[in-house]
């Protein structure tokens, strides 16, 4: 059996296009007006996505 170079696993990227590599988390801090605590949101964002999710803030 050949030893499998890791610059030839670059290729099989494209095979992954679907995958949850296309993702970010986003982590929010979000404070309670009524205490003064902050909490924290997570959320997972398409990659592609991430400009307009950040514009909205």
């Amino acid at each position: 059996m050949a030893k499998v170079s890791k610059n030839s696993r670059t290729g099989q990227r494209a095979a992954n296009a679907g995958s949850g590599r296309d993702y970010v988390k986003v982590v929010q801090s979000v404070k309670n007006p009524e205490t003064g605590s902050y909490s924290y949101k997570e959320v997972m964002i398409h990659k592609d996505k991430l400009d307009d999710f950040m514009k909205d803030k």
